[in-house]
């Protein structure tokens, strides 16, 4: 198993998704349940492509944490 970043953003009328790890690896979705539903079918055709070219799998190198400031 791996776990890897998944950074979400709203648009004006669909939800993003991209995986920093795995470059050009991003995702749409009507919402943001579809969007997580469809990165992590696009994360999985990521890594079989990955392993049927004989590639390694990236680690993940990336964190994600929140930041609290005054406003």
């Amino acid at each position: 198993m791996k776990e890897y970043v998944v950074i979400y953003e709203q648009g004006e009328h669909n939800w993003g998704a991209i995986v920093p790890d795995l470059p050009g690896c991003a995702s749409i979705g009507d919402t943001l349940e579809q969007v997580q539903e469809n990165v992590k079918e696009a994360i999985e055709i990521y890594l079989e492509e990955l392993q049927e070219r004989g590639e390694p799998v990236p680690e993940s190198r990336h964190h994600i944490s929140n930041v609290v400031v005054a406003a």
